[in-house]
């Protein structure tokens, strides 16, 4: 039977979702976990995340056998066997021919930044910064909104050869002591979450304006390549 997995896990202890040779991946650990309960299988991810990003909400489903049909227990004893840095937080029984990946229709990311120093025990969660201009930000993110070809935001050697993306909302909020970006569109090139985020703080910090994000967006200039640091991404939910 195909089931539907959601998971949570800490970026930071892998070299990112996707199965690698190395075996140091979430997907690697998933596998391990399912063979040590005689659960031969492969594992379809609803997306890729790469090293140090973080997964609230990240969905996989794979086919396991039907005598399986105890999901509270399956998760507990899958939860048992993997490391405490992934944990399995629900399973559902889906349609012989659900997809995680290809049904997917909205996925949601989330990026923490603070302008409060990080400690040893939240730095790889967390991005720093000195300060935050709510408005200006709030401003320039809805910019992103609609379908855009993000070809000046994605990561050089990316294996997407479409770069036209929709974005169907964004956001920016204050929760607490942290700054809150917010994302939603039906997929994304590598790295592009990164590099959005990072033009908006440079923004926020005067060295680029709101018209400069225009020019980029409309491909009129390459003005900003550098993406923020991965520990403050999270892949929140997917929806279908």
């Amino acid at each position: 039977m195909n089931l539907k997995f959601v998971c949570s896990y800490d970026g930071s202890l892998f070299q990112g979702s996707q199965k690698q040779p190395n075996g140091l991946t979430v997907e690697d650990k998933l596998l391990k976990a399912f063979k040590k309960i005689n659960i031969e299988t492969n594992i379809v991810l609803s997306g890729r995340t790469d090293k140090e990003v973080h997964a609230t909400g990240q969905v996989f489903n794979c086919f396991v056998p039907d005598y399986w049909e105890d999901f509270f227990k399956l998760k507990e004893i899958l939860n048992k066997n993997l490391p405490s840095s992934i944990k399995i937080l629900k399973i559902s029984k889906v349609d012989e021919s659900f997809h995680s990946r290809f049904h997917g229709k909205k996925r949601v990311y989330r990026y923490l930044i603070t302008t409060k120093p990080t400690t040893p025990f939240n730095d790889k969660f967390i991005t720093y910064v000195k300060n935050v201009d709510e408005q200006i930000i709030k401003k320039a993110i809805k910019e992103f909104i609609g379908i855009h070809d993000f070809k000046y935001f994605h990561k050089t050697g990316s294996d997407k050869e479409l770069t036209t993306r929709e974005v169907f909302s964004t956001s920016f909020y204050k929760y607490k002591d942290i700054y809150v970006f917010r994302f939603e569109a039906n997929s994304y090139l590598r790295s592009q979450i990164r590099l959005m985020v990072g033009f908006l703080l440079a923004i926020n910090d005067k060295k680029l304006t709101i018209e400069d994000l225009k020019k980029q967006l409309n491909l009129e200039k390459n003005i900003f390549k550098t993406p923020v640091k991965a520990n403050g991404l999270y892949l929140a939910k997917i929806k279908y």
